[in-house]
């Protein structure tokens, strides 16, 4: 069935967009407003591109413009002209579906456009190890604030608290006072994650020592129930909440300080490669991918195991070195220099 281009179904098209990026995704779905702002980028680009480059003035467009055809030359134009990763272009594609299929569920005509769009092929992303810090690096970033002034102090116990909860950055700043839970053998902090779900992490004990400390020093008479930030600055003699981008830059900061030829820090250091970091360690530890998918408030663990789900050579070497020690025993013998005299020379 082919839906006809008037007036109306441009007012309808532009009426299910507003609806879905201000009022589904943030109020049903609970998105993050990152999340809806990537969304809407996506849903801008595309618009843009049928607009500036094909030539459909905003005014005429409707759902019939959402098709297959046009959509498959929106990736060839991110991939050739704007010279977009594969993964970027990638996400664009997803927030197109998701809209077509959001206005599918409020009205069943648009069924053929949704199946249409939804044979697109993805562009193929190139699988690259995944960048996280090795132990040398890790201790050395963790200690680069050092302990000489409150505010070291403070960066020091959040690098610290961020490692051992593997928190998104989100996340890591609306972590409150009353999040905190000290037990007996099971401290936790709650989490409020993606889509509003909650989750408990557990925390290490070295990190509930540094807590309490931080805790005396920072939150000095507040009451356990309180809802102030954990982590904030004094911005008019008030505490404030760190926002996203000084989380980020606090980071890059201690990064570039510990960069040296002994040290090789990650360029793009973020929250994000401390989770894959944490991550990484529990796997190599041998922490089921459930736990780690818990932990990462993963709610499929297909996407835990995408990307920790592989052996590096050092957990691939330790594995088979238990499975067969007498072949790695045998390995050192065929190395040491009287076995190699006796080989090499005739």
């Amino acid at each position: 069935m082919k839906i006809k281009r008037n007036a109306d179904s441009v007012v309808y098209l532009w009426t299910q967009l507003h609806s879905y990026l201000e009022e589904y995704l943030p109020l049903v779905r609970s998105a993050s407003v990152h999340t809806v702002s990537t969304y809407k980028e996506s849903l801008n680009s595309f618009i843009s591109f049928l607009a500036d480059t094909k030539g459909i003035p905003r005014n005429k467009m409707d759902f019939t413009t959402f098709n297959r055809q046009n959509v498959k030359d929106f990736l060839k134009w991110l991939t050739n002209t704007k010279c977009l990763a594969p993964k970027t272009c990638n996400l664009r594609l997803t927030a197109i579906r998701a809209f077509l299929e959001y206005s599918t569920q409020e009205d069943a005509s648009l069924m053929h456009i949704c199946v249409e769009v939804g044979t697109v092929k993805n562009l193929k992303t190139p699988s690259k190890p995944i960048e996280y810090l090795k132990n040398n690096e890790l201790q050395a970033l963790l200690a680069a604030p050092g302990t000489k002034t409150k505010t070291c102090r403070r960066d020091r116990m959040l690098l610290i608290f961020e490692y051992d909860a593997a928190l998104r950055v989100g996340e890591l700043v609306n972590v409150r006072i009353c999040d905190i839970h000290f037990k007996k053998n099971e401290s936790y902090v709650t989490i409020i994650g993606k889509g509003r779900k909650l989750r408990n992490v557990p925390l290490m004990e070295k990190t509930i020592c540094h807590l309490h400390k931080y805790l005396e020093e920072f939150h000095e008479g507040s009451s356990w129930r309180s809802e102030a930030p954990l982590f904030y600055s004094l911005r008019d003699g008030k505490p404030h909440k760190l926002s996203t981008d000084s989380i980020e830059k606090l980071l890059k900061k201690y990064a570039s300080q510990v960069d040296t030829e002994s040290v090789d820090v990650p360029h793009g250091i973020s929250c994000h490669i401390m989770r894959k970091t944490r991550a990484m360690d529990l796997y190599q530890a041998g922490i089921p991918l459930t736990y780690i998918a818990q932990i990462l408030g993963h709610s499929n663990i297909s996407t835990t195991s995408g990307f920790y789900a592989f052996a590096t050579l050092e957990t691939l070497h330790e594995a088979l070195k238990l499975a067969s020690p007498k072949a790695f025993q045998e390995e050192e013998k065929w190395n040491s220099p009287d076995v190699k005299q006796a080989l090499f020379y005739l």
